[in-house]
């Protein structure tokens, strides 16, 4: 069984969680594929170099020069730290982003409830190369990929690691484990231990879930209803123990 695995920012912006995180992945059984995102380092770029971030719902508004600041840190720099690491621990790790050999495409968001997101790509499971990734999984090569894609036209596309990360395990038939610095979906006694659809719904009425959590649970169940065989939230220093919370139906 393949896994599919996405690692938030946050995780990403600590050496030492980061290194911890890699370890454990390292020892995974099994083909896997890492999906990572880099928003904290994306927004202090963004930032230095003069931009204002915006986020609606916990999505990132990107214009031309945000995506400037999301590529340079996504496919550059966390995606390369990442792959390095991995070669350390001893994992035959390959850094990619959408528009290498053609992984995937994406199709630029319209505006949605009047709002323009704009350089903004959204992914299914169709627009995933499954052959490619197949084949550099059964080469002993693990793919790491950053959220950065392209339309096909020469236009490249800021897409949230949670969507890609659905879609990437929806069109391999994966398990999808989503892990970022908490240890699960938080409730008011703590980690939520299961959430279906339905309780999905209720949680976010309430204002329990809330924020960029509201995108990550979506994104969890398209997968499954995509072809995901089961997704996982969870702490990155949880990869390897089962713990967090289970998505369900």
């Amino acid at each position: 069984m393949i896994t599919v695995v996405k690692i938030g920012g946050n995780v990403i912006d600590s050496e030492e969680l980061t290194e911890s995180f890699c370890k454990d992945f390292a020892a995974m059984e099994g083909p896997r594929v890492l999906i990572h995102g880099g928003g904290v380092m994306a927004t202090r770029l963004h930032k230095a170099l003069g931009g204002e971030p915006k986020f609606i719902d916990g999505r990132r508004i990107t214009d031309a020069e945000a995506l400037k600041a999301a590529v340079m840190v996504y496919a550059g720099w966390c995606n390369k730290s990442l792959v390095a690491m991995l070669q350390k621990m001893g994992c035959n790790a390959m850094g990619l982003s959408g528009c290498d050999a053609g992984a995937i495409t994406a199709r630029r968001r319209p505006p949605l409830g009047g709002v323009d997101y704009g350089l903004v790509g959204d992914v299914t499971p169709e627009s995933v190369n499954k052959q490619l990734i197949t084949s550099l999984l059964n080469a002993g090569i693990t793919p790491v990929f950053s959220a950065i894609n392209h339309d096909g036209q020469g236009q490249l596309l800021n897409t949230n690691a949670d969507t890609m990360a659905s879609s990437i395990a929806s069109a391999l038939e994966a398990e999808l484990v989503i892990c970022f610095e908490k240890p699960g979906v938080l409730g008011p006694d703590g980690v939520i231990p299961s959430i279906s659809e339905s309780g999905f719904t209720a949680l976010k009425e309430a204002g329990t879930v809330s924020g960029g959590m509201v995108p990550k649970i979506e994104n969890a169940i398209k997968a499954l209803k995509s072809g995901a065989t089961s997704v996982r939230i969870t702490s990155s220093s949880d990869l390897l123990s089962g713990g967090g919370t289970i998505i369900s139906l």
